[in-house]
Protein backbone atom coordinates (compact mmCIF):
# COMPACT_ATOMS: atom_id res chain seq x y z
CA UNK A 1 0.00 0.00 0.00
CA UNK A 2 2.84 2.46 1.04
CA UNK A 3 4.69 1.50 -2.11
CA UNK A 4 1.98 2.25 -4.09
CA UNK A 5 1.41 5.21 -3.15
CA UNK A 6 5.16 6.15 -3.18
CA UNK A 7 5.36 5.07 -7.04
CA UNK A 8 1.79 7.42 -7.18
CA UNK A 9 3.76 9.98 -5.71
CA UNK A 10 7.20 9.81 -7.63
CA UNK A 11 4.81 9.63 -11.16
CA UNK A 12 2.72 12.75 -10.25
CA UNK A 13 6.16 14.45 -9.20
CA UNK A 14 7.76 13.66 -12.46
CA UNK A 15 5.01 14.83 -14.38
CA UNK A 16 4.31 18.06 -12.41
CA UNK A 17 7.80 18.97 -11.44
CA UNK A 18 8.38 20.57 -15.73
CA UNK A 19 5.42 22.18 -15.27
CA UNK A 20 6.55 23.63 -11.84
CA UNK A 21 9.91 24.57 -13.23
CA UNK A 22 8.42 25.90 -16.42
CA UNK A 23 5.91 27.74 -14.48
CA UNK A 24 8.89 29.56 -12.07
CA UNK A 25 11.32 30.34 -15.06
CA UNK A 26 8.36 31.87 -16.94
CA UNK A 27 7.41 34.17 -14.10
CA UNK A 28 10.89 35.24 -13.28
CA UNK A 29 11.33 35.90 -17.23
CA UNK A 30 8.09 37.24 -17.29
CA UNK A 31 8.48 39.54 -14.17
CA UNK A 32 11.79 40.94 -15.43
CA UNK A 33 9.98 41.76 -19.27
CA UNK A 34 7.12 43.53 -17.48
CA UNK A 35 10.04 45.65 -15.40
CA UNK A 36 11.46 46.81 -18.60
CA UNK A 37 8.67 47.30 -20.67
CA UNK A 38 7.25 49.69 -17.81
CA UNK A 39 10.96 51.44 -17.43
CA UNK A 40 10.60 51.52 -21.74
CA UNK A 41 7.05 52.52 -21.41
CA UNK A 42 7.98 55.66 -18.39
CA UNK A 43 10.48 56.85 -20.64
CA UNK A 44 8.28 56.82 -24.33
CA UNK A 45 4.80 58.82 -22.36
CA UNK A 46 8.08 61.50 -20.88
CA UNK A 47 9.09 61.80 -24.23
CA UNK A 48 6.05 62.42 -25.31
CA UNK A 49 4.94 65.70 -23.46
CA UNK A 50 2.99 64.26 -20.24
CA UNK A 51 4.01 65.33 -16.96
CA UNK A 52 6.41 63.06 -14.29
CA UNK A 53 3.31 62.61 -12.10
CA UNK A 54 0.47 61.28 -15.24
CA UNK A 55 3.55 59.15 -16.47
CA UNK A 56 3.80 57.32 -13.05
CA UNK A 57 0.51 56.82 -12.74
CA UNK A 58 0.06 55.14 -16.08
CA UNK A 59 3.26 53.23 -15.61
CA UNK A 60 1.78 51.96 -12.43
CA UNK A 61 -1.48 50.79 -14.35
CA UNK A 62 0.42 49.53 -17.22
CA UNK A 63 2.38 47.22 -14.57
CA UNK A 64 -0.63 46.01 -13.14
CA UNK A 65 -2.65 44.98 -15.94
CA UNK A 66 0.97 43.00 -17.22
CA UNK A 67 1.27 41.24 -14.06
CA UNK A 68 -2.32 39.81 -14.13
CA UNK A 69 -1.90 38.58 -17.71
CA UNK A 70 1.27 37.18 -16.67
CA UNK A 71 -0.31 35.26 -13.81
CA UNK A 72 -3.20 33.98 -15.69
CA UNK A 73 -0.75 32.58 -18.50
CA UNK A 74 1.00 30.78 -15.68
CA UNK A 75 -2.80 29.56 -14.55
CA UNK A 76 -2.83 28.40 -18.12
CA UNK A 77 0.12 25.89 -17.62
CA UNK A 78 -1.31 23.92 -15.36
CA UNK A 79 -4.42 23.39 -17.04
CA UNK A 80 -6.59 25.95 -15.57
CA UNK A 81 -9.16 26.97 -17.74
CA UNK A 82 -8.73 30.74 -17.89
CA UNK A 83 -12.16 31.76 -19.08
CA UNK A 84 -13.46 29.91 -16.20
CA UNK A 85 -11.08 31.39 -14.23
CA UNK A 86 -11.85 34.97 -15.49
CA UNK A 87 -15.42 34.87 -14.96
CA UNK A 88 -14.74 33.78 -11.22
CA UNK A 89 -12.07 36.01 -11.04
CA UNK A 90 -14.53 38.76 -12.12
CA UNK A 91 -17.07 37.34 -9.70
CA UNK A 92 -14.73 37.50 -6.94
CA UNK A 93 -13.46 40.99 -7.91
CA UNK A 94 -17.07 42.36 -7.45
CA UNK A 95 -17.04 41.09 -3.88
CA UNK A 96 -13.63 42.44 -2.88
CA UNK A 97 -15.20 45.65 -4.16
CA UNK A 98 -17.70 45.16 -1.99
CA UNK A 99 -16.02 44.84 0.68
CA UNK A 100 -12.82 47.18 -0.31
CA UNK A 101 -15.40 50.29 -0.69
CA UNK A 102 -12.69 52.74 0.31
CA UNK A 103 -9.84 51.17 -1.36
CA UNK A 104 -12.04 51.32 -4.71
CA UNK A 105 -13.01 55.10 -3.65
CA UNK A 106 -8.93 55.90 -3.38
CA UNK A 107 -8.26 54.47 -6.95
CA UNK A 108 -10.95 56.87 -7.77
CA UNK A 109 -9.82 59.91 -6.06
CA UNK A 110 -6.33 59.25 -7.62
CA UNK A 111 -8.30 59.36 -10.89
CA UNK A 112 -9.31 62.81 -10.28
CA UNK A 113 -6.19 63.79 -8.98
CA UNK A 114 -4.65 63.33 -12.40
CA UNK A 115 -7.53 65.11 -14.08
CA UNK A 116 -7.86 68.02 -12.09
CA UNK A 117 -4.20 68.19 -10.93
CA UNK A 118 -4.63 70.22 -8.23
CA UNK A 119 -0.63 69.71 -7.66
CA UNK A 120 2.19 67.56 -9.41
CA UNK A 121 5.66 66.02 -8.07
CA UNK A 122 7.61 68.54 -6.91
CA UNK A 123 5.49 70.68 -5.42
CA UNK A 124 5.10 72.21 -1.88
CA UNK A 125 1.64 70.97 -0.48
CA UNK A 126 -0.80 71.55 2.74
CA UNK A 127 -3.36 68.92 3.34
CA UNK A 128 -6.47 69.59 5.59
CA UNK A 129 -5.81 71.93 8.44
CA UNK A 130 -1.88 72.52 7.95
CA UNK A 131 -0.49 69.16 9.97
CA UNK A 132 0.31 67.56 6.70
CA UNK A 133 2.85 69.53 5.29
CA UNK A 134 5.39 68.27 2.75
CA UNK A 135 6.71 68.18 -0.95
CA UNK A 136 4.56 66.03 -3.02
CA UNK A 137 7.25 62.86 -3.76
CA UNK A 138 4.77 60.75 -5.95
CA UNK A 139 0.98 59.91 -7.02
CA UNK A 140 -0.21 56.65 -6.91
CA UNK A 141 -3.20 54.67 -7.59
CA UNK A 142 -4.12 54.81 -4.18
CA UNK A 143 -2.00 57.04 -2.69
CA UNK A 144 -0.23 59.95 -2.36
CA UNK A 145 3.50 60.11 -0.77
CA UNK A 146 4.43 63.58 0.89
CA UNK A 147 8.19 64.41 1.76
CA UNK A 148 8.64 66.85 4.83
CA UNK A 149 11.99 69.07 5.52
CA UNK A 150 13.00 66.30 7.69
CA UNK A 151 13.20 64.37 5.38
CA UNK A 152 9.80 61.79 6.75
CA UNK A 153 7.60 60.45 4.13
CA UNK A 154 3.81 60.78 4.57
CA UNK A 155 1.39 58.26 2.78
CA UNK A 156 -1.77 59.56 2.75
CA UNK A 157 -4.79 57.66 0.93
CA UNK A 158 -5.79 59.81 -1.79
CA UNK A 159 -9.78 59.73 -0.95
CA UNK A 160 -8.45 61.84 2.20
CA UNK A 161 -6.29 64.23 0.09
CA UNK A 162 -9.28 65.07 -2.04
CA UNK A 163 -11.72 64.77 0.72
CA UNK A 164 -9.63 67.69 2.41
CA UNK A 165 -8.83 71.18 1.52
CA UNK A 166 -5.70 71.13 -0.83
CA UNK A 167 -3.44 74.09 -0.26
CA UNK A 168 -0.66 74.22 -3.07
CA UNK A 169 2.21 76.43 -1.13
CA UNK A 170 4.35 76.69 -3.88
CA UNK A 171 2.34 75.55 -7.57
CA UNK A 172 2.85 79.11 -8.57
CA UNK A 173 6.35 79.34 -9.10
CA UNK A 174 6.10 82.50 -6.72
CA UNK A 175 4.69 81.98 -3.19
CA UNK A 176 4.70 84.92 -0.46
CA UNK A 177 5.95 83.82 3.18
CA UNK A 178 4.09 84.86 5.96
CA UNK A 179 6.16 86.15 8.92
CA UNK A 180 5.11 87.76 12.23
CA UNK A 181 7.64 89.48 15.02
CA UNK A 182 6.35 90.75 17.85
CA UNK A 183 7.66 94.21 20.39
CA UNK A 184 7.31 95.29 23.33
CA UNK A 185 5.00 97.94 23.69
CA UNK A 186 7.51 100.37 24.69
CA UNK A 187 9.68 99.60 21.52
CA UNK A 188 9.41 101.73 18.43
CA UNK A 189 7.28 100.14 15.50
CA UNK A 190 9.32 102.66 12.90
CA UNK A 191 12.39 101.31 13.76
CA UNK A 192 11.50 98.07 13.94
CA UNK A 193 10.04 98.14 10.80
CA UNK A 194 12.81 99.75 9.45
CA UNK A 195 15.24 96.73 10.68
CA UNK A 196 12.40 94.19 8.78
CA UNK A 197 13.25 95.80 5.50
CA UNK A 198 16.80 95.87 5.49
CA UNK A 199 17.30 92.16 6.48
CA UNK A 200 14.24 91.68 3.48
CA UNK A 201 16.35 93.57 0.96
CA UNK A 202 19.75 91.85 2.21
CA UNK A 203 17.95 88.47 1.93
CA UNK A 204 19.54 86.74 -1.62
CA UNK A 205 16.13 85.14 -2.12
CA UNK A 206 13.26 87.87 -1.96
CA UNK A 207 12.29 88.85 -4.98
CA UNK A 208 11.95 92.78 -5.68
CA UNK A 209 8.23 92.54 -6.90
CA UNK A 210 6.10 92.19 -5.35
CA UNK A 211 7.95 95.01 -3.08
CA UNK A 212 7.92 93.93 0.52
CA UNK A 213 5.97 95.70 3.35
CA UNK A 214 5.68 95.79 6.87
CA UNK A 215 2.33 96.45 8.58
CA UNK A 216 0.77 96.28 12.68
CA UNK A 217 -0.71 93.32 12.46
CA UNK A 218 -1.89 93.44 15.85
CA UNK A 219 -1.88 94.76 19.48
CA UNK A 220 -1.90 91.62 21.04
CA UNK A 221 -2.21 91.37 25.29
CA UNK A 222 1.92 91.42 25.68
CA UNK A 223 3.14 92.81 22.31
CA UNK A 224 2.94 94.90 18.99
CA UNK A 225 2.92 92.34 16.59
CA UNK A 226 4.39 93.33 12.71
CA UNK A 227 3.62 91.30 9.87
CA UNK A 228 5.38 90.83 6.33
CA UNK A 229 4.84 88.58 3.52
CA UNK A 230 8.00 88.99 0.89
CA UNK A 231 7.48 87.23 -2.36
CA UNK A 232 10.49 84.66 -3.46
CA UNK A 233 10.91 81.76 -5.78
CA UNK A 234 8.68 78.43 -4.55
CA UNK A 235 12.10 76.59 -4.23
CA UNK A 236 13.23 78.85 -1.95
CA UNK A 237 10.43 79.15 0.50
CA UNK A 238 11.82 77.37 3.17
CA UNK A 239 15.35 79.24 2.77
CA UNK A 240 13.76 82.59 3.08
CA UNK A 241 11.93 81.69 6.06
CA UNK A 242 14.16 80.67 8.01
CA UNK A 243 17.37 83.55 6.72
CA UNK A 244 14.13 86.41 8.16
CA UNK A 245 13.38 84.86 11.36
CA UNK A 246 17.24 84.34 11.95
CA UNK A 247 18.57 87.74 11.32
CA UNK A 248 15.25 89.94 11.90
CA UNK A 249 16.31 88.49 15.57
CA UNK A 250 19.87 89.50 14.94
CA UNK A 251 18.79 92.94 14.29
CA UNK A 252 16.62 93.24 16.79
CA UNK A 253 19.18 92.13 19.39
CA UNK A 254 21.89 94.71 17.91
CA UNK A 255 19.48 97.57 18.34
CA UNK A 256 18.23 96.99 21.82
CA UNK A 257 14.44 95.93 20.28
CA UNK A 258 12.30 93.66 22.47
CA UNK A 259 10.75 90.14 21.61
CA UNK A 260 8.07 89.89 24.44
CA UNK A 261 7.40 86.65 25.75
CA UNK A 262 4.25 85.26 28.37
CA UNK A 263 4.96 86.36 32.13
CA UNK A 264 2.67 85.56 34.47
CA UNK A 265 2.68 88.24 37.64
CA UNK A 266 2.46 86.20 40.57
CA UNK A 267 0.89 88.20 43.87
CA UNK A 268 1.39 86.74 47.65
CA UNK A 269 -0.82 88.08 50.59
CA UNK A 270 0.25 87.56 53.72
CA UNK A 271 -3.25 87.31 55.88
CA UNK A 272 -1.43 85.96 58.70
Amino acid sequence: MQEGLLEKGIEMGMAYAPKVLLAILTLVVGFWIIKRIVSFSTKAILHSGMNLTLTNFVSSLIGMGLKVMLLLSVAGMFGVNTTSFIAIFSALMVGVGMALNGTLGHAASGVLLMIFKPFKIGDLVKIGGGATVGTVDSINAFNTTLKTLDNKRIIIANSNVTGNDITNISGQGEVGVELTFGIGYNDDIDKARHVIMEVGKNCPYILDAPAQAVVVAELDDSSVNLASRPFCKSEHYWDTLFYMQENVKKEFDKQNIGIPYQTIDINMTNNA
